[in-house]
């Protein structure tokens, strides 16, 4: 299999890492559903999110059966659904927030299915039309690169691929081969949103993958605290933060909260965790 190389129109998630890295301090990559708790309140709170403090953002295209993901963000999907939520009214709800926003790196991250259905070479294109920067496609392996990975690189997509506690050295070579922009680092063996990995397995995790690639760490899995976020950025450049964030807003959707005030409290907690970052 031939590498293929993105090209630099691709680049605010490079510019995004090298800026702070010279404030002296990690990122910090939050996760929504597109259309949860419902598509208008989803797209306030994407734009809501910068400012908030998240460095880089990543969207979830609502699936029926997100594999990798735990029941939080498995309900998330489920509420968009409901909601009405396509994939073509998610690339809308990213051009909308482009409109406002030319900085901050978006990724979307989600399953192959919906793409096929929608067809690749479109999905490409209109990606990019609408101001994406870089795929996670889960359940997409480096054997499957044809399928998105090629044309989405050679257009000018990032695609950042996961490696996990399990990925060993011949895997993590292979899996390394076409991945751009940064690699995620997957902190425990299982779902998103259950549990959370020690500081130490983390670290030694991260000081592999870096004899293998200059690329940015960003980790995550189980990192739900402005604590957790400091421990992580000690040794990685970037944590994710998901469910905690989706947790809040089925708890003001339980508590029948306004969406304002839904909005309100996941910003909230982007500021808090945001105030881990310092590095040393």
């Amino acid at each position: 299999m031939n590498e293929i190389r993105s090209v630099e129109r691709a680049s605010r998630l490079s510019r995004r890492f090298e800026q702070v890295r010279a404030n002296g301090r990690g990122a910090l990559v939050t996760f929504i559903t597109a259309g949860d708790p419902n598509p208008s309140a989803s797209a306030d709170l994407l734009q809501r999110l910068p400012a908030a403090g998240a460095d880089i953002v990543e969207v979830g295209m609502p699936f029926s059966d997100p594999m990798a993901d735990g029941p939080s963000i498995q309900a998330a999907s489920q509420r968009a659904l409901a909601s009405g939520m396509t994939l073509a009214r998610t690339l809308a709800m990213v051009s909308d927030f482009r409109a406002n926003d030319s900085d901050t790196p978006l990724v979307l991250m989600g399953y192959f299915n919906p793409i096929y259905r929608y067809g690749p070479t479109r999905f490409v294109e209109d990606a990019l039309s609408a101001g994406v920067d870089g795929l996670i496609i889960v359940d997409l392996p480096p054997e499957e690169d044809q399928e998105l990975c090629h044309p989405a690189l050679t257009a000018g997509l990032h695609w950042i691929r996961l490696v996990t506690p399990t990925t060993d050295e011949d895997r993590m070579n292979t899996v390394l081969k076409n991945t751009s922009g940064f690699v995620y680092y997957v902190s425990i063996a299982g779902i998103t949103g259950t549990r959370a990995a020690a500081t130490d397995t983390i670290e030694s995790a991260t000081k592999r993958i870096r004899e293998k690639t200059s690329l940015p760490i960003a980790v995550g899995f189980g990192i739900r605290t402005r604590a957790q976020v400091g421990e992580i950025i000690q040794v990685a450049d970037a944590a994710v933060v998901g469910s905690a964030l989706v947790d809040r807003i089925a708890d003001g959707i339980a508590e029948q909260h306004t969406d304002d005030v839904i909005v309100e409290s996941v910003t909230n907690l982007v500021s808090d965790l945001a105030k881990g970052l310092a590095v040393g």
